[in-house]
C-alpha cells in the first residue's frame, strides 16, 4: 500500500472537516493492514503525519518499508542531481558503462 502524505499546509480550503475525521475514515491503521495479504508492504514518502494518514505502530511495523524508500530516495535524487550537473543523460551514462 502507498500511503500519500497529506498536506497540511493545503488544507486553508475546508474540504475536510478535521484531521480527525480523514484518519477516521482514510488512516492506515493495524486493523485496515489486517485485511491485506500477509506479504503486503507499506510504502509513504514522508514526512509521515502520524496518526492523521498512518498509524505509528503500522509505520514502525514488519510490513513498512518507509524508511528504506525514503533512504533510496534520498539516493536517486542524488544520482539525478548529479547527472543533471554533468550534463550526462541516463542513456549515456548507461552506455558508457556497458562500453568500459
Amino acid at each position: 500500500m502507498i500511503m500519500l502524505r497529506l498536506q497540511r499546509e493545503r488544507m486553508s480550503g475546508g474540504l475536510l472537516p478535521s484531521e480527525g475525521e480523514f484518519y477516521r475514515l482514510f488512516g492506515l491503521t493495524t486493523a485496515r493492514l489486517a485485511g491485506a495479504k500477509p506479504d503486503a508492504i507499506v510504502m509513504h514518502p514522508g514526512p509521515i503525519n502520524r496518526g492523521v494518514e498512518i498509524e505509528s505502530a503500522v509505520a514502525d511495523g514488519a510490513h513498512s518499508v518507509i524508511l528504506n524508500q525514503v533512504t533510496y530516495g534520498i539516493a536517486v535524487r542524488m544520482a539525478v542531481l548529479s547527472m543533471a550537473m554533468s550534463g550526462q543523460t541516463a542513456q549515456r551514462q548507461f552506455e558508457q558503462e556497458i562500453a568500459q
